[in-house]
């Protein structure tokens, strides 16, 4: 068992219970696993795709069906897609940033620009992938709002915990850490102050069935270059 796999089941997780919805996962393979990983386990009723606009299944190399981008969207409007986005910012709140760094009249840098980000925060289950757990990412305050926090943000994952918003006033809390990773260093490489619980749980590792999918799905290991 690997981080990465451990980040991987923490993706799936993020689905459980989600029942029949469009599980999009954006931004590598991690995300793409997990959607796929729960749905060839625990949450069978979901809808996958390749990132693009195949729908996938159980066998890696058949294509399931077609989704057109009109009956996507149509899907996000309504509520019916679950997406894994990245983030180069966010906050306690769970605002994010992809747009720019710096001040919006003369930024550092210019990134994605806010693409689907406030649609798919607004109208649907949103979470979050982020690869690189770091204070330059977990901010105080965003630079520009792209994508709002808020009851429809389900989970955070990083390369060192999972998080949520599952706290009175909607702050950011430490759900788990990954396996060898401390709360402390969980805490140092946040630029905000968590609500961290009392006892804060190991996040699970793969299942050997949950194995045996990941290594069907993702025969060439591409989930360890994360």
């Amino acid at each position: 068992m690997s981080r990465a796999d451990v980040c991987v089941v923490a993706c799936a997780e993020a689905f459980r219970g989600d029942g029949e919805i469009l599980a999009a996962g954006i931004g590598g393979p991690i995300t793409t696993l997990g959607a796929r990983l729960a749905r060839m386990t625990f949450e069978p009723d979901l809808l996958t795709t390749d990132g693009v606009c195949h729908l996938t299944g159980d066998d890696p190399q058949v294509t399931e069906g077609w989704l057109p981008f009109r009956d996507h969207l149509w899907l996000v409007l309504t509520g019916r897609r679950h997406v894994f986005m990245g983030a180069s910012q966010i906050d306690r709140s769970g605002n994010t940033n992809i747009s720019c760094i710096g001040a919006w009249e003369r930024p550092k840098a210019q990134l994605l620009g806010v693409r689907g980000a406030p649609g798919n925060t607004v109208c649907c289950p949103t979470s979050y992938w982020i690869p690189r757990h770091s204070p330059r990412v977990f901010v105080e305050r965003v630079d520009m709002v792209s994508g709002v926090g808020g009851p429809l943000l389900r989970r955070v994952v990083t390369n060192l915990a999972v998080l949520d918003l599952r706290t009175p006033d909607g702050s950011m809390r430490l759900v788990s850490v990954h396996p060898g990773v401390s709360v402390e260093e969980v805490v140092d490489a946040t630029g905000f102050e968590l609500v961290i619980p009392p006892d804060v749980p190991t996040s699970r590792g793969p299942t050997e069935e949950e194995l045996r999918v990941l290594e069907a799905l993702d025969p060439g290991n591409l989930r360890e270059a994360m």
